[in-house]
C-alpha cells in the first residue's frame, strides 16, 4: 500500500470512523456485528480508494454500512423475530403481518415465508426505491438522516417510498390474503 494510500484512508477513518461507528450500531443487535461491518466498510474503501474517485465518501460509506447492515439481516444472522412476533409488533399496529406465536413449525415456516416474500418483492423494485424503502422501513432511518447521505431532497424519498409501498402491496396482497384465509 502506498504512503499516499494510506494517509488517505486515515483521514477518512478519523474523519468518519467515530460516526459510521454509531450509524451501524443503532442498527445492530451487538457491538461485536457493528464492528465486523465496520471493519468490512474500511477494507472495501482500502480496495477502491484509488481504483476510482469517490465524489461524496461520507454517503459512500455510509452506503456500503447500510448495504452490509442489510446483507447482514438476509443471512439471518440476527434475529428479527422474537417468538414468532415481529419485535416491533406492538408499533405495527393494524395491516401488520400475522404470524402464529407459539413458536411451532407452522409458525416458523410462515415467518420464513414473510420475509422471502418481502425480499422478493424487493427485489424487484428499482435500486433507488428499494434503498429507501430499506432504510426508512427496516432500518428506521429517518428521512432526514436518509437525505444527508445520499444528497437527496426528502420529497424525492418520500416519492421513491411511496411508489415501493405501492408496489410492495401489489405484490404482498395475494401472499397475505392466503396466510389470514381471506
Amino acid at each position: 500500500m502506498t504512503d499516499e494510500k494510506q494517509r488517505r484512508i486515515a483521514a477518512t477513518i478519523t474523519a468518519y470512523g467515530k460516526g459510521l461507528l454509531g450509524f451501524i450500531r443503532k442498527r445492530v443487535n451487538s457491538d461485536a456485528d457493528a464492528e465486523d461491518i465496520l471493519q468490512d466498510v474500511w477494507y472495501r474503501l482500502s480496495a477502491v480508494i484509488n481504483s476510482y474517485p469517490v465524489e461524496q465518501v461520507g454517503g459512500w460509506l455510509y452506503r456500503v454500512a447500510t448495504n452490509r447492515i442489510v446483507d447482514k439481516r438476509r443471512k439471518k444472522s440476527e434475529t428479527f423475530w422474537k417468538n414468532g412476533v415481529p419485535e416491533d409488533s406492538e408499533k405495527n399496529g393494524p395491516g401488520s403481518m400475522p404470524v402464529a406465536v407459539d413458536g411451532n413449525p407452522e409458525a416458523k415456516y410462515q415467518e420464513r415465508m414473510v420475509w422471502e416474500q418481502l425480499y422478493r418483492a424487493l427485489e424487484e423494485l428499482p435500486a433507488a426505491q428499494r434503498d429507501v424503502f430499506v432504510w426508512h422501513e427496516l432500518e428506521q432511518i429517518p428521512f432526514a438522516e436518509i437525505a444527508a447521505f445520499t444528497g437527496e431532497p426528502v420529497g424525492k424519498l418520500v416519492s421513491r417510498k411511496h411508489y415501493a409501498v405501492l408496489h410492495l402491496r401489489k405484490r404482498l396482497k395475494i401472499f397475505y390474503d392466503e396466510l389470514t384465509d381471506k
